[in-house]
């Protein structure tokens, strides 16, 4: 959800700052005030195209910035371009310079502005008077379509899903259509996985015969070393500093055991004159007891102390032949070091892989078979599990462009709207959300052939379908009690009224409405029919300060919606009439 929006310097905008909330958030004002600039600031937010026209005149730079609520997806795309995820909020800006030139930040660390594209299908759809269909592409509409089918492409994989796919289809049960989506993820992964082993089984074979003979020494030479642990190593250097330094651990040792236990002034002599004298006040004074008590626990870990320094001198070996023989061997594994890994662990692993490479190329023909049937076996479950959604989606498609007919033409539109799935089964069109091509058709005039949106539909009119789409999709979709949070959170209409007036913009204001109780929805309109629908209702304002025209935007007070739904209805007079019915029409829309 976008929680707040801010501009400085941008078009006529000097500073504005508007903090929206859940439902129905609608923008009003007088014709020129701004209200479609904020959109577009919006929009470059998303990754639209910058220009050094949008800076204000006699700024250096324009800044746009807002704030979204963040999305586990959201979240995922910044981590995956090394963006820190710090807080359950995400913070956009982007900078325009009077150059042209411009930086984005997220989160107050730089990105570019691919990243903001990535992100804008999470986090919001802007229809503008300047971006029509350019956000509402084959993706999303595929994308709606399942969500009203109730298809769940973004599901991930999982072990128990892919074993269950597998016998499912080799005993011919069926498909659960309820994981259609699961089932397409899972099947693409199969399919790509076999694709790229046989691949790589396949590759290079003139290659690998060349290699065949290096890698046979490798091996060799690696087994012939006979490496006890990925730890022997270092094992074998403590060792070596033991030995090479014999003589003075033995010295160390022995003083150690002496100044302890042995010598007349020893510290086990000390304690022991000092536990008789404590003894002898605690006879007289039991607060001494303790402290009695705690020295004689000293001088039985001095004692232990000094047994084990004297236990290790004894059994220290100064053998020149075993230290010779460690540093031979040391040299040894240093060479297979400098040639293999650069630990143990990294020669052992280099020398598995070295004996996987020719058992492969002993037992190529065999593999390669097994990979080819694997292959078909996987292309079987794709297409069958492809097939499966394919249906699912016609069936749902059907449905969904007969609502969505019925919704247009209540926003004073008669059209013939269609869903059209057609499944791409060549292999390049294999994906993991399946091989169909989505695309809504639509036809604005009688006896028109029905082409794609973009071709046929104005920026209102775009505005208004997709609307009707949306309101198809939550009210009309699939389990609609269990369905996931849809996406993206935030969705911008502008200009969404041209054209409209009475039934209609009432029709209009209800369907934002009911979209508003699923998405946060944006909405710049002129119509008060529209207005009184608001949850949060701003007022665009433009003003002159100091030979300047400056646009603010600010959040209005209940009472004051009344007046300026009265000016939207009557102009710049407002009436009495006119209060009565903007009265009316808040009383109606709530």
């Amino acid at each position: 959800m976008l929680l707040e929006l801010r501009a400085e310097n941008y078009a006529v905008i000097d500073h504005a700052v508007a903090t929206f909330g859940n439902g129905l958030n609608l923008l009003t004002g007088e014709t020129g005030a701004g209200k479609s600039i904020l959109v577009d600031a919006l929009a470059l937010l998303m990754g639209g195209r910058a220009a050094s026209d949008v800076v204000r005149h006699g700024a250096e730079k324009a800044v746009v910035s807002c704030v979204f609520e963040a999305t586990a997806g959201a979240e995922a795309i910044l981590e995956a371009n090394g963006i820190d995820v710090e807080s359950t909020e995400i913070l956009l800006r982007r900078e325009v310079n009077a150059s042209g030139k411009g930086r984005v930040f997220l989160n107050n660390q730089p990105a570019t502005v691919a990243v903001l594209r990535q992100l804008a299908p999470e986090l919001a759809l802007v229809h503008s008077q300047a971006e029509t269909m350019g956000a509402f592409d084959q993706a999303q509409q595929r994308g709606l379509l399942d969500r009203f089918a109730g298809v769940n492409t973004n599901t991930g994989l999982g072990k128990d899903l892919v074993i269950d796919l597998r016998e499912r289809l080799k005993s011919h049960k069926g498909l659960d259509v309820t994981q259609a989506g699961e089932n397409i993820r899972t099947a693409y992964a199969l399919w790509r996985d076999a694709r790229e082993e046989l691949d790589r089984l396949s590759a290079d074979e003139q290659e690998r015969l060349r290699m065949v003979d290096l890698w046979i020494f490798q091996r060799g030479e690696i087994a012939d070393a006979n490496i006890a642990s990925a730890e022997e190593d270092d094992q074998l250097e403590a060792e070596k500093r033991v030995l090479a330094n014999a003589e003075k651990l033995y010295t160390a040792a022995m003083n150690a055991q002496e100044v302890l236990y042995e010598n007349e002034a020893s510290a086990e002599s000390s304690l022991a004159a000092a536990q008789k004298h404590l003894e002898e006040l605690a006879r007289y004074d039991p607060s001494f007891t303790e402290a009695a008590t705690q020295i004689a626990n000293a001088r039985a870990a001095v004692a232990d102390i000094s047994e084990t320094a004297r236990h290790y001198a004894e059994n220290i070996n100064a053998s020149p032949e075993r230290l010779a023989e460690i540093e031979d061997r040391l040299a040894a594994l240093d060479r297979l070091k400098r040639k293999y890994g650069k630990t143990l662990a990294e020669v052992i692993a280099y020398g598995d892989d070295v004996s996987a490479k020719l058992n492969e190329v002993e037992n190529r023909e065999a593999l390669i078979e097994q990979a080819k049937k694997t292959l078909a076996e996987c292309e079987h479950i794709y297409t069958c599990v492809a097939q499966d959604l394919t249906e699912t989606r016609t069936a749902s498609a059907r449905k969904l462009e007969k609502l969505a007919e019925q919704q247009i033409n209540d926003l004073a539109m008669q059209v013939r709207f269609r869903v059209e799935v057609a499944p791409q089964k060549e292999q390049s069109f294999w994906t993991a959300m399946g091989w169909d091509h989505v695309e809504c058709l639509i036809a604005t005039n009688a006896g028109e052939p029905l082409k794609p949106l973009e071709e046929i539909a104005s920026g209102g009119e775009m505005s208004r379908v997709m609307l009707a789409l949306k309101v198809s999709v939550e009210e009309g979709g699939a389990d609609r009690t269990k369905r996931r949070i849809p996406l993206p959170r935030t969705l911008v209409f502008d200009e969404i009224d041209i054209g409209i007036g009475g039934r209609a913009a009432e029709a209009v204001g209800a369907k934002l409405k009911a979209l508003s109780k699923h998405q946060q929805v944006l909405c710049v309109t002129h119509l008060p029919q529209i207005a009184a629908f608001a949850d949060q209702h701003f007022l665009v304002e433009k003003s002159e300060k100091e030979g300047r025209t400056r646009t603010q935007i600010r959040q209005m007070k209940d009472e004051e919606r009344t007046g300026e739904i009265a000016r939207m209805i009557s102009g710049a007079t407002v009436t009495e009439t006119s209060l009565k019915h903007a009265e009316q029409m808040l009383k109606a829309s709530r």
